[in-house]
């Protein structure tokens, strides 16, 4: 239901205004009142995100794997390293790409380089970012294989936060998220945790010690109880599919989320969970109908430092 005609009109378009001497910050104080499209749906997401970090939230973070090839690695990092989160939900290629990328480069390329060839020259593209072989297959299976033989000695069952933690310190690299986050205690929730290199390692070396146990149930318990034992809990969620569903999943049994932000460039017109707005994730109960949400369209790796940029 509108409110009245005169709450709809109590906001009048503002001009933006930039100087030489205009901050990130300010500009984004600006988006509020510019009636900007995308632009002052950032404005909200940046007002929501500073209270989850500022206030005592338990907050969430999910993101796909893609990201992580590319250089927003470096501010997921850094709000790792600050702890404006305390729980990270994503992919199995999230620890793929760190792992791989604390030892070897990728490449910058184009969306437009002809696959076949790249195949010929042992290039493997994703998106705009390119990665030769030794770059990713080799040194996963280099420095994957040598740490879980260590892990395996100190015990034969884990759970998978818990390895992904050993295996972050052990990368001892202050570029990686890995590395920060086992450092700052902030666990890393991989549920579809076999669906990348990360999991293919793990899959070979229990085709060689049958009782090397990952104990993905025990996973969930945890997560659990930090789900009850939240006071309120946020999410910053980058994208759709397994880490956006399971952060809204477990949030539904403590009656939901009572912040959220959405950024995605899926729509909902197909009904697929990459495109469901939040509005939908109330009628199930997975954010609360008085909660602070926003669902933001576009590309996170041009968003997220506008988002984050004024906070640090």
């Amino acid at each position: 239901m509108l409110p009245d005609k005169k709450k709809i009109l109590s906001n009048p378009v503002k001009d933006e205004k930039i100087t030489k001497s205009t901050t990130l910050g300010e500009l984004i104080s600006q988006f509020l009142e510019s009636g900007g499209f995308t632009s002052s749906k950032i404005g909200v997401a940046y007002e929501i995100l500073k209270e989850m970090v500022e206030e005592e939230n338990t907050t969430f973070l999910s993101f796909p794997a893609d990201i992580i090839s590319t250089g927003t690695r470096g501010i997921i990092n850094e709000m790792v390293k600050r702890k404006m989160v305390d729980v990270i939900i994503t992919t199995c290629g999230t620890l793929d790409h760190d792992i791989a990328r604390s030892f070897r480069d990728y490449y910058c390329g184009s969306f437009d380089y002809n696959d076949r060839e790249l195949k010929d020259l042992g290039i493997n593209r994703l998106g705009s970012v390119v990665i030769p072989d030794e770059s990713y297959g080799e040194i996963m299976e280099e420095f994957m294989q040598k740490e879980l033989e260590k892990l395996y000695k100190e015990s034969k069952k884990w759970t998978t936060w818990k390895l992904i933690e050993k295996i972050g310190l052990a990368i001892k690299n202050d570029d990686s998220i890995l590395y920060n986050a086992a450092k700052n205690h902030i666990p890393i929730f991989v549920p579809g945790i076999t669906d990348g290199s990360f999991g293919s390692q793990l899959w070979s070396f229990k085709e060689m010690n049958s009782d090397f146990i990952v104990d993905v149930l025990q996973d969930e318990h945890d997560l659990s109880d930090i789900i009850f034992d939240a006071k309120k809990t946020g999410a910053l969620m980058i994208g759709g599919g397994i880490s956006k569903h399971h952060t809204i999943w477990w949030n539904q049994f403590r009656g939901g989320l009572d912040s959220a932000i959405y950024i995605t460039t899926a729509q909902e017109y197909d009904g697929s969970l990459s495109g469901a707005k939040l509005e939908e994730a109330i009628s199930w109960k997975k954010v609360k109908p008085d909660a602070k949400f926003v669902n933001v369209y576009g590309d996170i790796t041009a968003l997220l430092p506008l988002l984050v940029g004024p906070l640090l």
